[in-house]
């Protein structure tokens, strides 16, 4: 198996690492993994490309290349470029230091990098690691990730239902839980949540040259959220995993839209 390796906290990133040891235990003595992944970080740039200047890219060793873009465009380069040819036969974004779960999924760099690869028609998986108090404490805080990882893509591989959409293929998005490997109870299959009361803030910083700046600021990543959701079984200690498609139609308001405003 091919696989090809992203992320969104850069190339330098330890989470990338977790994810190369999972890459390279499901590709086998007999695999390959390519990593293409950015040069800087490029958390919460979301599915956003470098549509208006060009993207260097440099080899730093074997199968391993960092592009100054987003994640996104490190699928294109892979796709296009590095890999022109003979694509992947998989695509991992991630490992993301901090979840992906509820409103996070519309900003995430992790999730675009996904999205693009299932765009390009390639099956794709993003992977973010939750973090809190437990995994603080832990040597390795991938530790859940790299562990309870592999098993649930080969599994995935298997039974995931990946052409279910005819005109866009399925991605998935699997979160850890913040915990240690031996406390994760298990997999759960939902859906993306949202936080109560959870927005994004700016905060005015005024720097010592008298300039305005304004510091992009998250709110609490433990609040209530969606009962069943990815974000509520994360908080139980469970992996979550939830299919997604880069398909933002709200399809039950569609009946109800025409017959309000088609004449005809």
């Amino acid at each position: 198996m091919r696989i090809l390796i992203t992320n969104d906290d850069g190339i330098n990133a330890p989470g990338l690492e977790a994810l190369e040891a999972i890459a390279a235990e499901l590709a086998g003595p007999k695999g390959e993994v390519w990593t293409v992944a950015p040069a800087f970080e490029q958390s919460g740039v979301a599915h956003c490309i470098s549509y208006v200047h060009p993207t260097l890219i440099a080899q730093l060793g074997p199968r391993r290349y960092a592009a100054e873009g987003t994640p996104a465009d490190c699928v294109l380069a892979a796709i296009a470029d590095v890999l022109k040819g003979n694509p992947p036969d998989l695509v991992l974004s991630g490992v993301n230091r901090g979840n992906n779960s509820g409103e996070n999924v519309m900003y995430s760099g992790t999730i675009g990098g996904a999205m693009e690869a299932a765009l390009q028609g390639l099956p794709a998986i993003a992977l973010s690691q939750y973090m809190g108090p437990k995994t603080a404490a832990l040597n390795d805080p991938f530790e859940a990730a790299r562990v309870h990882g592999p098993a649930l893509i080969r599994q995935l591989l298997e039974h995931g239902d990946w052409n279910a959409d005819q005109d866009f293929r399925l991605f998935y998005n699997i979160n850890f839980p913040p915990c240690d490997a031996a406390s994760v109870k298990g997999v759960r299959v939902v859906a993306q949540g949202r936080r109560q009361g959870v927005r994004f803030e700016v905060e005015p910083y005024h720097a010592p040259n008298g300039r305005r700046f304004l510091w992009v600021m998250g709110g609490s990543q433990t609040a209530p959220a969606t009962p069943g959701s990815d974000v509520d079984v994360n908080m139980q200690g469970y992996i979550s995993l939830t299919p997604m498609r880069p398909d933002l139609t709200c399809h039950a308001s569609l009946a109800g839209l025409r017959g309000a405003l088609e004449k005809g």
